[in-house]
Order: structure tokens, then sequence, then C-alpha cells
């Protein structure tokens, strides 16, 4: 598969939608997470990012203006034991509360998922992507997962992905291949990107590639590989 340049995919789509990207530092110190929402609707583009103990969530910006909060208020971000989740919805939720009443078996991220499908909003049918990263002592990997319609017919599809972590190497999945009406879902596999070794060169890498116009927020997580704290980055275009 072709190692992508993050930079080009983002800058030259102006509605990727949704994106997760998961990997290892070019270093090999430090877990990533990328985690970014856009919008087209007044009502998409009303949020922020918001961190709370345990996890994080979007809000609106202007309560005033919110309409319908159903599938843009949520948490992406939930910490999890020795675990991350991260997700484009609130099936962050159904993995977090699965994983807390079965415990851990080596797939309850999937068994999590497939009590869950793509959102209901005919006619684009936005997919679910979500990602599991795990940092068992000595250890570190990750998954990614998209839940998708059949070429836009009403039948969910799962698709689900194991990654054993490379230096420098990320995996970027996003709901949409690009702009359009209906927008079309991404398909493939995750694409293979280059990380760089901080949060801030990760922040500032998709950050500053997203659309302008429809760039929401950006929420970023470095989990060093030594056990040392966190670095954590949030934007948002609202302030």
């Amino acid at each position: 598969m072709a190692l992508y340049d993050l930079k080009t995919l983002l800058s030259e789509n102006s509605y990727p939608g949704r994106g997760i990207v998961i990997g290892k530092s070019a270093d090999g110190k430090n877990a990533m997470i990328a985690y970014f929402i856009m919008g087209r609707s007044a009502n998409s583009r009303n949020r922020i990012f918001e961190r709370f103990e345990g996890g994080m969530r979007t809000k609106a910006f202007d309560e005033s203006k919110l309409e319908d909060p159903s599938l843009i208020i949520y948490n992406p971000y939930l910490a999890c034991g020795d675990m991350d989740i991260i997700t484009n919805g609130d099936q962050t939720n159904t993995v977090y509360e699965y994983v807390q009443e079965h415990g851990e078996d080596g797939f309850a991220f999937e068994k999590a998922l497939h009590l869950r499908e793509f959102e209901p909003d005919a006619p684009n049918y936005t997919p679910r992507i979500s990602g599991m990263l795990y940092y068992a002592p000595g250890t570190f990997r990750y998954k990614l997962s998209i839940l998708k319609s059949n070429n836009g017919e009403p039948v969910c599809q799962r698709y689900f992905y194991s990654y054993n972590p490379i230096d420098g190497l990320g995996h970027f999945i996003h709901t949409y291949k690009c702009d359009g009406n209906p927008i079309p879902s991404f398909y493939g596999e995750p694409e293979e990107v280059a990380l760089p070794n901080t949060a801030e060169e990760l922040a500032e890498l998709v950050w500053n590639n997203l659309n302008e116009d429809n760039k929401v927020s950006l929420f970023v997580r470095c989990v060093p590989l030594d056990g040392s704290e966190p670095t954590e980055i949030i934007l948002n275009k609202n302030k």
C-alpha cells in the first residue's frame, strides 16, 4: 500500500468529514491520536471540543442555536483502563460500556460495534468510524473500524483493521471520500500516512491543512510509551 502524505490528503479534500488518525511517532516513543470534525451546516459548525475527566465531548458553542443534537453531540474520546477509545459518534459509549460489562477478550471492540450501524441520516448514511488503542505493559497496538452502507444502499457492512505499530506510520480513516450530494462514503483500507514526533507537530499538520471554511475542531493525544504523562491539544475554530 502506498504511503500517503497527510498534508496532501487533507489540503486537497474540501470535505473528508470526520477523521481519525492513529499510529506511532517517527521516533517510536509515542502512540498518537488525532480526531477532527468538520461541518457544512450551521448546526454542525456550532460546536467545540471540551475535555472532561476520563474523556472528551462535543458541545454546542452557542446553545441558543443548537438544533438537532442527536448526531452531533457525543463523546469522541473515552479512556477505558489501559485502552483509549476514539470514534465519530455515540458508539464510543457502546464500546466503553461493552468492555465494562464483558471485559476485554481481544475482540470486545468488534463485538460492541456489531451492535451498531451507520448513522440514520439518509441519503448520506454517514459511516461510523472508530478506533481503539491498547497500552498493555510492554506492548502497544491499535484497531480501526468503519460501519458503512453498501454503496449508498441502507445495508450495513462492517470492516475491521488490526495493526502492530511501526515507527513513523499512522492510519487515517475518514467518513467521506470527498464532498458531494449525497456525500460519498470513504472506501478502501485506511490510508497509511507518515507521522511526526510530537503532539504539537501533528496538531499543526492536521489543523493547518483542513479546509478553512469547513473545519470545526481537532483533538490530538500523544501517549508516551514509557508511561509518562500524555500530551493533549484541543483546537476549536469557535472561540
